[in-house]
């Protein structure tokens, strides 16, 4: 048995360079599996798993995202006994008369029909709350300005980033982690200048893998003006021309999604905002209101790296106006073809 488990970590972290972190986590999920059903892998049958989620579910406390995790595990070690290449099919038939099976089908698993599973009260926000909110960050730059304050840099560089986290469609972490070399030209868009691609080196990674990177094209191009003001006139004046961070902090490090989540935070209670809204909401509203002013679904899927159709059709919440627009359009084209046919 403990040749199976060491075999399959052997697996994951050599073969598929997963993290050691991630391994040892499904290695936990396996052990307790082994413990519940109290027999060996080769005696396994789905029954078990049937058994061993509804005990789960009964006891409750279980987000449907772990128990899917802790499926995924038991699939993963199955899928690893069940190999050729590995031999503990005969190595089991020989020594013990049976050996193992997938356990795991997609009728006695959770299916995974989202990628995000998220609090439901998330929205975008309507495009008077961003409106109301870019006013009052810009009031913080000329209030402290006005009044000589030491912070004028400082709010002047988040006003500047919940700009590029709603023209981007960021991650908060996304955004921190911005290296001031990841825009670039775009030869289909000369006119973007300098800032026509950023490159998303740190998006969110999938379990046990690297941070994946993609391209996100410029599609507002007010936001070219606001970072290259940032770039070539605020920035400079923090005195650290080295350091590569796009956001720097006063003592020169890099600012952190913390830092993100409190600003805004300050600015939504000031303005006396929806209490859930959060910075991930300026990327539901970038989603959402591309897709508000006709841009293709899966340009704006691909855009901010979902991995799923659905996880996109979750972030978008059109307004009333945009439905009561696209209700009339649908009823013109049904009358239209009505009086087609009539003729």
């Amino acid at each position: 048995m403990q040749a199976m488990l060491s075999g399959w970590r052997a697996q994951q972290i050599g073969g598929r360079g997963l993290r050691d972190s991630t391994v040892r986590d499904r290695l936990g999920v396996v052990r307790r599996f082994l413990a519940y059903t109290n027999e060996f892998p080769w005696h396994w049958a789905p029954s078990h798993v049937d058994e061993w989620m509804t005990d789960m579910v009964s006891n409750g406390g279980r987000a449907t995202s772990t128990l899917r995790n802790y499926q995924n595990a038991v699939r993963g070690f199955c899928d690893y006994l069940v190999r050729p290449e590995y031999g503990w099919v005969p190595e089991c038939e020989q020594r013990f008369g049976t050996h193992p099976v997938q356990i795991c089908f997609e009728w006695n698993t959770l299916g995974h029909l989202v990628a995000y599973e998220g609090v439901p009260e998330r929205r975008p926000m309507t495009r008077d709350e961003l409106q109301r909110f870019f006013d009052y960050a810009d009031d913080q730059v000329d209030h402290a300005v006005r009044r000589g304050r030491k912070g004028a840099l400082a709010a002047y560089r988040d006003a500047t980033l919940f700009k590029v986290i709603y023209a981007y469609g960021l991650r908060a972490t996304e955004s921190a982690r911005l290296d001031t070399t990841d825009w670039y030209r775009n030869p289909k868009a000369p006119g973007l200048g300098r800032f026509g691609n950023l490159e998303v080196r740190w998006g969110k990674a999938s379990r046990g893998s690297p941070p994946r990177r993609r391209t996100v094209h410029t599609v507002m191009p007010w936001v070219v003006d606001v970072v290259d003001d940032w770039l070539t006139n605020i920035r400079p004046r923090y005195g650290f021309p080295e350091h590569p961070a796009v956001w720097l902090t006063e003592r020169g490090g890099r600012i952190g999604p913390r830092h993100i989540e409190q600003r805004f935070a300050d600015y939504r209670r000031a303005l006396n905002l929806d209490e859930m809204l959060v910075p991930h909401c300026l990327r539901h509203s970038h989603v959402t209101h591309q897709i508000e002013d006709g841009v293709d679904p899966v340009f704006v899927q691909q855009q901010v790296g979902h991995r799923y159709a659905s996880t996109t059709a979750i972030y978008t919440g059109v307004s009333g106006d945009f439905m009561n627009t696209m209700m009339t359009n649908a009823i013109g084209k049904a009358l239209s073809a009505e009086e087609t046919n009539a003729w």
